[in-house]
């Protein structure tokens, strides 16, 4: 294995686990204060300074080095890329979490490479093979065992909260497939300024426009979550597992990304003392490997 691919898989490792805490973060603010909107705002108040500082070191970067910059046209279509993978995404995915446990919440997220795969070979010509099919049987049997298990305590919340967060999951795999090829154009860092300004920006506008008004006063500790959800859980994240991405296929990143879920079930069983039962273990033994089989064959082929 090269050096440069070596550095891709740490990249996007890194920004897995980092991702893994976002559901911490938004489950203690909720202990507080249960407002998705709230707190899908602050968290992008904190984190667009840095999209667009970093944005603009790296235009003076390209300025220096004698580097065309993207067109209108690119810049505009990578908005809309971010529009969908973390605006509407993250819309949908805070919104499930008022109903359903971080680690079902996570688990749900988790099953997006499958997604990668059918909205692939919807739309950008790629092919579903036998070995993609057993993956996706495997994964959402293991996803059935968990939701099965939460139903009865959780009646309809749980139906609505996996229904929001599985099409957080849709949305998160369509980013993916469209981001690359802005990536492999842009850049990581470009793409990810951009992209994640733009659904900064539609964040905040959506809070100002659902709640009628400029007021973003909330308590210090759900202010310090929102800010912690920015940093380690969006902003550091984010660069670390687009660097990922320019650097190994998408298949392999999905693949990195099964320690993400372990982590965030660990977290949440300590720190929000969420229960964990044996069927939540085969079901999440189930929906992991599930995930690693279709992203190793993936790889292979």
């Amino acid at each position: 294995m090269n050096k440069s691919r070596m550095i891709g898989f740490a990249l996007a490792g890194a920004g897995a686990a980092l991702f893994s805490t976002k559901a911490i973060f938004i489950k203690l603010a909720y202990m507080d204060q249960v407002n998705p909107a709230l707190m899908l705002a602050l968290r992008n108040l904190v984190a667009l300074p840095f999209f667009v500082g970093i944005g603009i070191y790296t235009v003076m970067q390209m300025r220096r080095a004698g580097k065309p910059l993207p067109s209108a046209k690119l810049t505009m279509q990578a908005l809309m890329t971010g529009f969908i993978g973390y605006y509407i995404s993250s819309l949908l995915d805070f919104e499930g979490l008022t109903y359903i446990t971080a680690q079902l919440e996570r688990l749900v997220l988790f099953t997006y490479p499958i997604f990668v795969m059918i909205l692939g070979a919807m739309f950008f010509q790629s092919r579903i093979t036998r070995y993609g099919v057993l993956a996706a049987a495997i994964t959402y049997g293991g996803l059935m065992v968990v939701f099965l298990s939460a139903l009865p305590e959780g009646g309809n919340n749980v139906m609505i909260g996996t229904a929001l967060v599985l099409g957080c999951a849709i949305t998160f795999a369509l980013y993916q497939l469209l981001a690359k090829s802005f990536i492999t154009v842009m850049g990581a860092t470009m793409f990810t300024s951009i992209a994640l300004s733009g659904s900064a920006v539609a964040c905040i506008a959506h809070y100002v426009v659902v709640s009628r008004s400029f007021d973003f006063s909330s308590s210090p500790r759900f202010f310090w979550l929102a800010a912690g959800t920015a940093l380690f859980a969006t902003v550091f994240p984010s660069f670390l597992v687009n660097a990922g991405l320019s650097r190994i296929s998408a298949q392999s990143s999905s693949m990195i990304a099964t320690i993400s879920p372990l982590i965030t079930i660990s977290l949440a069983v300590w720190i929000l003392g969420e229960h964990f039962t044996i069927a939540d273990a085969i079901g999440s033994a189930m929906v992991i490997a599930g995930v690693m089989f279709y992203a190793l064959t993936e790889k292979k082929a």
